[in-house]
């Protein structure tokens, strides 16, 4: 047994340093980080017991003079429990939708196709980073869903590839470029008079801007944003390569206990063919009929071009948007009711995290927006900054917010006030302060697991199967996005 745990170590200590590091944190994670749920809990006192130190009440009176200033923490706690309601049902449709998607003939024969580009365990795992991140930049909810299939399609083609670290780097996009890229929301809620509440937009007139917006243009597709995308996005793709482990500590897909099906082909997730004896009764036809779904797919398109008319695709694109083009693209691509039916079915259980979780999520939410938590919090921030400080002590403030509120458009509006008039006084561009948001706010994703649910589910793997790796990325991708806002800062002109 000695000569064995011996060997273990000294096999550990031929691994690459990177490597070397994700694995002890991985090793930590699993003994002792709870699950998801056990996250949220632990985050919900964790957020209360902050409050009471910094002199929040627990309970507020209704006849105190100071209560229209917020409420006590725990009113705030119930007001907030069910704010995310309508955001939870969107984000659970998102997920069996992106799910009936990817599952689709069609999709789900190019990712087979994709899964076969990799060949070597490592570069099996830096190409599902890289593919994710992608994904993400595009759109961030059919990312996780595209990478979380691609990863297990990845990890049965090249069986000795640590599936643990497959699936950290499927979720990669989502702790990096996400909000950056063109689903990105604070650059999108910027950007339209609908979306931006009054009190961002009076603001951002404040610091010269009459409309009260702020174009894409001057957010996420200036070259100083798009370089510091490209940065982390490189950033992320090598530390991929570096952290995965070699073939004696992987821990495959057989070592978890997870089967693997192929995703096309004989025995295959998809299957497009139904048993015969499923098929004899004469009311089947409208089951496998493609009629009404194509009709369903017209009605859709012809109010999605109504929609869209005279509107900036962009700005005009939001969550129920998202959540019509999928169910209308997977309807099409399944082609037939049945198979759009079984999708949705194989997909619900995807997103039982979400239902389960999400409600604990807006209590968060509610005790440090409804409170006042984040005013303080980011009163502390503007006092210890300067205008070359700010950009930095902002990505670091969102990033640890979205810790506990890790919603970024709900988050946005939170922040944006103060944050804003804070950059106003201190003569930083309003534009990079909501790229400097975007990064720092996407890295918070990489520490906690309240996006990686539906990726996790699809995986079958828990939070610590996977989180060593995502805080060893964190790691290197954070402190890339910080140095990119604070160096490119004096190159952004409002």
């Amino acid at each position: 047994m000695a000569d064995s745990h011996g060997k273990h170590v000294k096999d550990v200590e031929r691994e690459g340093p990177l490597a070397r590091v994700a694995l002890r944190f991985t090793a930590f994670t699993e003994k002792w980080l709870p699950d998801a749920f056990g996250f949220v809990l632990v985050g919900t006192f964790a957020v209360l017991v902050f409050g009471l130190v910094t002199g929040e009440p627990l309970l507020r009176r209704p006849d105190d003079p100071a209560a229209t200033k917020g409420f006590g923490l725990v009113d705030a706690w119930g007001i907030g429990f069910w704010s995310l309601i309508t955001f939870t049902l969107q984000m659970a449709m998102i997920i069996i939708g992106g799910y009936a998607v990817a599952t689709s003939g069609p999709v789900a024969r190019l990712i087979a196709r994709l899964a076969r580009i990799p060949r070597t365990p490592r570069t099996a795992v830096a190409f599902v980073a890289a593919v994710a991140m992608l994904a993400s930049y595009l759109n961030w909810a059919f990312s996780l869903i595209f990478a979380a299939i691609l990863a297990r399609e990845v990890a049965r083609n090249v069986p000795r590839a640590d599936y643990r670290a497959l699936g950290a780097m499927a979720f990669l996009g989502l702790g990096t470029v996400w909000a950056q890229g063109l689903s990105g929301s604070a650059a999108l809620q910027v950007a339209s008079a609908s979306s931006s509440p009054a009190p961002v937009q009076e603001v951002i007139k404040a610091g010269g801007r009459e409309s009260g917006l702020i174009p894409l243009s001057d957010t996420i597709f200036t070259w100083q944003a798009l370089a510091a995308t490209l940065l982390v996005y490189v950033v992320g793709v090598a530390m991929a390569w570096f952290i995965a482990p070699g073939e004696d500590h992987s821990r495959t897909a057989e070592h978890l206990g997870i089967e693997l099906r192929p995703l096309v082909g004989r025995g295959s997730a998809y299957n497009g063919q139904r048993a015969e004896s499923e098929q004899r009764r004469p009311g089947d036809w409208l089951e496998h009929s493609p009629l009404f779904s194509l009709l369903i797919v017209v009605l859709g398109v012809v109010y999605l071009v109504r929609y869209f008319s005279g509107k900036n695709f962009f700005s005009a694109l939001d969550l129920n948007t998202v959540n019509l083009i999928l169910f209308l693209l997977a309807l099409l691509l399944h082609w037939r009711p049945w198979r759009m039916a079984r999708a949705v079915r194989d997909g619900a259980p995807a997103a039982a995290g979400v239902l389960l979780q999400f409600p604990l999520y807006g209590g968060i939410f509610g005790m440090i927006a409804y409170t006042g938590i984040s005013a303080r919090v980011a009163g502390w921030l503007v006092q210890a900054s300067n205008q070359f400080l700010f950009p930095p002590l902002v990505a670091i403030y969102s990033c640890i917010l979205g810790i506990f509120v890790p919603s970024g458009g709900s988050k946005w509006v939170i922040e944006a006030p103060y944050v804003l008039e804070a950059a106003n006084e201190l003569k930083v561009d309003a534009g990079w302060m909501v790229v400097v948001y975007d990064l720092g706010e996407a890295s918070a994703n990489l520490l906690q697991p309240f996006w990686m649910l539906p990726t996790l589910a699809i995986l079958g793997l828990k939070a610590r199967d996977i989180m060593g790796y995502t805080f060893t990325m964190f790691l290197a991708c954070f402190p890339a996005a910080l140095i990119a806002v604070t160096l490119l800062a004096p190159h952004v002109t409002g």
